[in-house]
């Protein structure tokens, strides 16, 4: 089975995917009332990237990922970070009803998915996962902006046509990004028997170096089709060709969209 975030993949990862801004972390809170005697699952925690901030607000946090090179770097970064009350689980969204068994109805006061839920069987999750939340708590589907080689600014089409040309297939948005995306999972939050279904989105700019957009499309690449080390260095001038020449910093705008509903 290919595992695309495995082995150097999920260490790109750690280094260069953008985290969380403060606010999206504030609208999680408020939208659940999380507090110090909750329990919130991460799933599809990658390296932790959510799971961490929110562990602060909480009592405790589960980070739930198929990936244990992911789950490896999560709980390095725990850690650094002196964060004690982190757990890291190896599962999928398939193993989601054995939590019942483990933690008991009502547990969880809350179940966030950041960018992995394109990976998952949304409909059959979100039936699965209701039984876990407590009265007023939910399920929130984040999508952490648009990648790299998508957005819509005076960099990124060339970077895309170069990347198109290097793999020879096109890139569209799969990460759950789309409006219609988001449409089938408001309405499958809807149908899984959770009200108050709302989207509330926080927007941003950062400023990006060379290096930084070479480590973000590295680590994109899925782990089978990343170039062996010796030819990596090759691969990110390729990258850098792909810029206009002369920048120092590449400007970003970020939407996360943060789409929320209760029990």
């Amino acid at each position: 089975m290919t595992r695309p975030f495995s082995g150097d993949v999920a260490g790109y990862y750690a280094k260069y995917r953008r985290g969380y801004p403060p606010r999206a972390v504030d609208a999680l809170q408020e939208a659940f009332g999380l507090g110090t005697e909750d329990v919130v699952l991460d799933l599809g925690c990658g390296t932790g990237r959510l799971a961490l901030p929110l562990a602060d607000r909480v009592r405790s946090v589960i980070g739930m990922d198929p990936e244990p090179d992911m789950l490896r770097l999560a709980g390095e970064a725990a850690a650094e970070q002196g964060i004690g009350n982190a757990t890291w689980m190896l599962g999928g969204d398939r193993d989601v009803p054995a939590l019942r068994t483990l933690l008991g109805r009502g547990a969880l006061a809350t179940t966030v998915i950041g960018n992995a839920i394109h990976w998952m069987r949304h409909e059959e999750l979100f039936d699965a996962l209701v039984p876990l939340l407590r009265p007023g708590g939910g399920i929130a589907v984040v999508a952490n902006g648009t990648p790299l080689w998508l957005q819509e600014n005076s960099w990124s089409p060339a970077l895309r046509a170069g990347l198109e040309r290097h793999f020879g297939t096109g890139l569209a948005p799969s990460c759950g990004t789309l409006p219609q995306d988001r449409d089938q999972y408001r309405q499958a939050l809807g149908a899984a028997g959770l009200t108050e279904v709302r989207e509330v989105v926080v927007e941003y700019t950062d400023e990006l170096t060379p290096e930084q957009i070479v480590g973000g499309v590295f680590s994109a690449v899925p782990a089978d089709r990343l170039p062996a080390p010796a030819d990596r260095p090759a691969f990110a001038e390729y990258v850098r060709r792909r810029l206009p020449a002369g920048q120092e910093t590449f400007t970003e705008h970020v939407r996360v969209a943060i789409l929320t509903a209760r029990a």
